[in-house]
């Protein structure tokens, strides 16, 4: 623990304070032994943190056990609980076509998830920022929250973003789109930003089928390939937040370039309906017309057992064992995940892949299909945003939020319950 200067003893009360947080979100009511068992302090340290919380909001402290009838000798025990209703934080995944917010309570537990459109993938900054400030709006209301009640937003990107939130990229769509500027400008708001991928891995380990791994690979796979990587629990950047880009992938033999698996089930399922033979489940669905067919279409006819569609997913399972060999070979996760919007489909491809790994890595991993669905962005973004908040407690904590009678969520604190509209995780 260090000692000595005044910035230090700053420091650690910091780190303690954000090791005692992490010790009581979602631990119900807690005392002072309790939270010295778990967090390893003192007793004077924990009690001394305990009262700064509280004044901060971040806790109450409940009536002593003694006036609630349950001590009859000696010292009753203060009893504390984690106020998590206390604020609000707000994760957020900007992608080409669409936007999707999710608002939290403190305990990390989702009040409301909203996903909206734009109109063409081709809209401009001004309207992408009117979207984004609807959406924010419309996820607070479905919360039952209000803009006060923020303490702090996270944003998913499909860029590279430095250590210090900046987005790193030669696309000129980026360098007009200013996402930190715009919702810092119109809100007030604490705006974070992060690479999509580098969320959804935080989002995996958090609550999806990675919790507990530390050395990870979680891979976006839609229409382009995008990783995230933790290793011994800590997420990679590189000195500019290029860590995770796969455009070395344009060198791989055998992948090329950096398009998913939706972007080849497509590809390759229009190539197998232009070949002579039986692919009536595959042409049925698209109506014989290979321009309106859809990555879905592909899985759903692979599991009909249409020959076509089977022989164009054992295409993409050849392609991503490459992909993954590739990567594993590089920084030899234990697990590598795939998510997004295909997650669910690509469980089909898992054993394929699995097959050919060995032939591209002498380190293959586990694998498997995110069960995180469309919003593991923004859920990466949630965590991302909590982590920021937990980081800085006693800069950025609920009592310093106005206090007129709209500003907090409307469900009592002292009950912990969620409102009805509250959606899963």
């Amino acid at each position: 623990m260090l000692t000595g200067t005044a910035p230090s003893t700053q420091l650690v009360r910091r780190v303690n304070a954000g090791a005692m947080l992490k010790a009581m979100r979602g631990a119900g009511v807690v005392t002072g032994t309790e939270l010295m068992a778990s967090t390893g302090l003192s007793r004077a340290t924990v009690i001394s943190i305990c009262d700064e919380l509280v004044r901060l909001g971040w806790l109450q402290e409940l009536e002593n056990q003694r006036g609630a009838g349950e001590y009859v000798k000696g010292r009753p025990a203060r009893r504390f609980v984690f106020d998590d209703s206390a604020a609000t934080v707000i994760g957020i995944d900007i992608g080409a076509n669409k936007i999707t917010a999710i608002v939290a309570d403190m305990a990390g537990t989702p009040l409301s998830q909203v996903t909206m459109s734009f109109r063409t993938d081709t809209v401009g900054a001004d309207e992408r920022a009117d979207v984004l400030d609807k959406i924010a709006a419309d996820a607070l209301e479905k919360a039952g929250a209000t803009a006060d009640s923020v303490l702090a937003v996270s944003v998913g990107v499909a860029a590279p973003v430095s250590r210090d939130g900046e987005v790193l990229t030669a696309q000129e769509f980026w360098k007009s789109f200013d996402v930190r500027g715009i919702i810092s400008e119109r809100h007030g708001w604490k705006v974070l930003l992060e690479n999509d991928a580098n969320l959804a891995a935080l989002a995996e380990r958090w609550q999806g089928t990675a919790q507990g791994v530390d050395n990870l690979v979680v891979m976006l796979a839609g229409d382009r390939l995008g990783s995230g990587i933790l290793e011994s629990g800590r997420l990679l950047h590189g000195q500019r937040g290029g860590f995770g880009e796969l455009g070395f992938l344009e060198n791989v033999d055998g992948v090329g370039d950096t398009y998913g698996i939706a972007h080849y089930a497509v590809l390759w399922g229009q190539e197998a309906l232009e070949s002579p033979g039986d692919n009536s489940v595959l042409g049925e669905l698209c109506g014989h017309d290979p321009a309106a067919l859809t990555a879905e279409m592909v899985f759903k006819a692979a599991a009909d057992g249409d020959h076509a569609a089977l022989k164009a997913l054992e295409r993409v399972a050849g392609r991503m064992a490459r992909v993954i060999g590739s990567i594993a070979t590089l920084v030899n996760p234990e697990l590598v995940v795939i998510a997004g919007g295909v997650a669910p489909s690509a469980q089909a491809l898992l054993p394929g892949i699995a097959k050919q790994l060995p032939d591209f890595t002498f380190t293959p991993p586990r694998l498997a299909a995110s069960v995180l669905g469309d919003g593991i962005v923004s859920l990466g973004a949630i965590r991302h945003a909590l982590d920021y908040v937990e980081e800085h407690a006693l800069d950025l904590y609920p009592a310093s939020l106005p206090k007129h009678p709209a500003s907090l969520p409307k469900h009592p604190a002292s009950t912990h319950k969620a409102p009805k509209n509250r959606v899963a995780g």
